[in-house]
């Protein structure tokens, strides 16, 4: 891995960091501003519909401009976007900072394609197990800074992010190089962004069920997080405290996973193999989580999902990227990103429909439902499998 490839993982920590300190916060964040469960889904949704549109744009404009300028444009919209909703008054600006901030959110396409830019097919998924690694470092670091954030309040949290995204962004403007080896064609149609593949991407040979595959998950896990942080706070009464520690452990379980675990995984198993793995844990480990409503019970399950969770989104990178042309690295990666966005503003509303603040039994129906429909995906991967097997030979040392 060359200088350029620790670069973007460490940028990509700092970046992991300063979105992951607001995950434990942005539901009880939305409860100051006396919004509904059903409001508060919106907020998370907001974000992500936003990212949906933006993210293939941004993602296609690097192709044509280059990874820096993209990253850096992304990067000062969540420094402000941050920066807006910690100052927030009122909850019309806190929604038009997280608009804001899902609108420039194109970052980790951009990450995604550098890594793609700097590694050779052969170490692909050593790379991405990195990258995603750093993301779960992130998971690991994000929560302990949001921890002690909320001693002063949930709002400064924001204020936090928005200075660790503007560490990342100086990082980016002072230590980053250009990766992209050749530029598209600058004559094409400067407004032909790409927001026609958002729907003609589907169909894509090979591609297109990896991204139907990840748009489906992506959908399973937003279910999973919205209904996750009411369940733990209502039903099995804890606190937000130990609702962030367990964020941090479930990072921890994550990196190590993808620091290890991908590594070891790949020399023995194929991509493929180890993403139907992951699928299938992921599964029965939502459906389990809400049987038994007991905080040592849902610990243990917690446990399962966070080592299979940390394989799925490597894999999925990485046959993406496998079964992509140098050329649209940049492309398919804001592609890729894209509809895992349009998942994330997806789930939160499904989930958002399906539960009673009045009932809070009700906050386990999301984490069945994402179990199921988990497992639907992987009943679906496994019949179409033969479409995105990557051609390239997987090494065995």
């Amino acid at each position: 891995m060359n200088r350029s490839f620790w670069i973007i993982a460490i940028i990509n920590f700092i970046n992991a960091l300063s979105f992951t300190i607001l995950i434990p916060t942005i539901y009880q964040y939305g409860r100051e501003f006396n919004l509904s469960d059903k409001e508060t889904s919106l907020l998370f949704a907001i974000f992500s519909i936003a990212q949906f549109f933006a993210t293939p744009i941004i993602g296609k404009l690097s192709d044509r401009f280059g990874r820096r300028p993209l990253l850096i444009i992304s990067l000062v919209g969540t420094v402000i976007g941050n920066f807006m909703a910690g100052t927030a008054t009122n909850a019309p600006v806190l929604f038009f900072a997280r608009f804001l901030d899902g609108v420039t959110g194109g970052n980790v396409s951009v990450a995604q394609a550098v890594i793609a830019d700097v590694t050779t097919p052969e170490n692909r998924a050593k790379g991405y197990g990195i990258f995603g690694a750093s993301l779960g470092l992130g998971f690991v670091m994000g929560p302990v800074l949001s921890l002690v954030a909320q001693q002063r309040s949930l709002g400064t949290a924001f204020l936090v992010s928005s200075g660790i995204a503007a560490f990342a962004l100086i990082l980016t403007i002072l230590f980053l190089p250009e990766t992209l080896p050749e530029r598209t064609n600058n004559n094409t149609n400067i407004f032909d962004l790409g927001l026609r593949d958002l729907i003609r991407g589907l169909t894509f040979p090979r591609i297109g069920i990896l991204f139907i595959i990840n748009l489906c998950v992506g959908t399973t896990f937003t279910l999973f997080t919205f209904a996750f942080q009411p369940y733990y706070l209502k039903v099995l009464h804890q606190d937000n405290r130990s609702l962030t520690l367990l964020f941090f452990a479930i990072g921890v379980v994550g990196v190590v996973v993808q620091l290890q675990g991908v590594k070891i995984l790949t020399r023995y198993i194929s991509f493929v193999k180890i993403l139907f793995l992951g699928l299938f844990f992921r599964s029965l480990s939502f459906v389990l989580m809400p049987i038994v409503p007991d905080i040592y019970f849902f610990l243990a399950i917690s446990t399962i999902f966070a080592i299979f969770n940390s394989v799925v989104q490597p894999m999925i990178s990485t046959l993406i990227s496998l079964n992509t042309t140098p050329e649209e690295q940049g492309k398919m990666s804001g592609l890729n990103a894209s509809y895992l966005s349009a998942a994330n503003g997806i789930g939160p509303v499904i989930a958002g429909l399906m539960v009673d603040q009045n009932n809070p039994t009700t906050y386990g129906y999301p984490l069945y439902l994402a179990g199921i429909f988990t497992f639907i995906v992987l009943f679906f991967a496994v019949r179409n499998r033969r479409k995105f097997t990557p051609k390239q030979t997987q090494p065995t040392t």
